[in-house]
């Protein structure tokens, strides 16, 4: 893969270009931070390169995006609270398969030019209990089953009543309703179905923690009205132990899944992720099995994540295969403050069949550095050699992010 120069000096252009500006909000944010109102505003701009070379397609594909996300945060000392944003989508060429331009001769990058409404709820909270209503972003434990699509360019949101108890000091117990799923291909996408998806999801998680210890419980109960056969029930408990500095910690999580409501297929699937880790003088290393079950008919599935951050960064895996899958990884990373807090990431992927071979393999790699006034920069890549499972497939990312809230009068 030849990776453009031409993005990575237009990155650095913008950088230079938001520099006083991010100083001058950073300023203005420190003079008013001692301000009493109830109102801020918040501003996410992200500029990034995305470049695809993949064994099945011809041509490369090249997105250069500009996302923009405003938002209007309301938290009133009675406890009432709200949250009013939108998110748009400018690319500066179409060499991509957007999901919504038609380019198929081209790989996917999942980015279309779209602006929408991506949040638009209200609520309250005290310390023991809270409530949200109307369209929000909803993230549990660790995202593997419920989150938000952060790393694509267009959020995931649900129109969703959430709630929020603390019984005690150390017990947290969550629900939400889902209604409807916004997905991050926005409503431009040509398939109807990864537009958007009406539900009747129940998902309840219930969390005590001790210590630098956390033991979950959960039940996900999950409808989709427009697609049957996307319905499921998921029962499952993890245990999550982290050092205070250096030190040992782990993930250990168990699931059960199977068919829910009126779905015409009958399955059952295991799920387990093992996770030991060590931290050594800021540097943590992990060793991880992640087992998603199938049979050759069906397979465990996690339709309400963005699942970027599991499997490997270029997101072969998607939907899980019938036969299932096997992830063993290796990943190691930390920080370097010497180097101006510079955050480096490093893993290999090694995929396997439940039932079946082998699929593939995958290295990842990601540098990231903030650059002060609320601007970070970050250089990522993954390289997929497969072996059974898909074809041969490389991705690299430049990418530049400046995020700030400010209160206003």
């Amino acid at each position: 893969m030849k990776v453009s120069l031409r993005p990575l000096a237009l990155a650095c252009a913008t950088a230079f270009a938001l520099a006083p500006l991010a100083a001058a909000c950073a300023q203005s944010a420190a003079a008013g931070s001692s301000s009493a109102s109830p109102w801020q505003l918040e501003w996410n701009l992200r500029v990034r390169h995305e470049q695809v070379d993949s064994d099945a397609f011809a041509k490369d594909a090249k997105a250069d995006t500009a996302r923009l996300r405003l938002g209007l945060r309301a938290q009133f000392d009675n406890g009432w609270r709200g949250l009013l944003e939108g998110n748009g989508v400018a690319a500066a060429n179409d060499h991509y398969n957007s999901g919504a331009n038609g380019h198929t001769q081209y790989p996917a990058i999942g980015d279309p030019q779209a602006a929408e409404l991506s949040q638009a709820w209200i609520g309250w909270q005290n310390q023991a209990f809270g409530f949200s209503a109307g369209r929000q972003a909803l993230v549990f434990d660790n995202q593997r089953w419920v989150n938000d699509a952060a790393w694509r360019r267009h959020p995931q949101t649900f129109d969703a009543v959430a709630l929020t108890w603390h019984p005690a000091g150390d017990w947290t117990v969550r629900y939400a309703w889902l209604d409807r799923v916004h997905r991050a291909a926005t409503k431009k996408a040509l398939s109807p179905l990864v537009r958007e998806r009406r539900l009747d999801t129940h998902l309840l998680n219930v969390k005590y923690e001790r210590a630098r210890q956390s033991w979950v419980g959960y039940t996900y109960l999950h409808e989709d009205l427009d697609l049957r056969t996307a319905s499921s029930a998921t029962y499952g408990a993890r245990w999550v132990g982290k050092p205070a500095g250096d030190g040992f910690g782990w993930q250990l999580e168990a699931a059960r899944q199977t068919d829910y409501a009126n779905n015409p297929l009958h399955f059952t699937h295991n799920y387990w992720l093992i996770e030991p880790a060590l931290t050594l003088s800021g540097i943590t290393v992990r060793l991880g099995w992640e087992h998603l079950g199938g049979d050759g008919r069906t397979a465990l599935q996690t339709p309400l994540t963005s699942p970027h951050v599991f499997n490997g960064w270029d997101n072969q895996f998607t939907v899980t295969p019938v036969g299932g899958l096997q992830d063993r990884y290796a990943a190691v990373g930390g920080i370097l403050p010497a180097a101006g807090k510079l955050a480096w990431n490093v893993a290999w992927h090694d995929f396997h069949a439940v039932r079946g071979g082998r699929y593939g393999s995958e290295w990842d790699a990601s540098v990231g550095r903030p650059l002060g006034y609320g601007v970070t920069a970050l250089v990522k890549a993954a390289r997929y050699q497969a072996d059974g499972f898909g074809r041969d497939d490389t991705k690299v990312w430049l990418q530049l992010e400046w995020a700030g809230t400010q209160a206003l009068d």
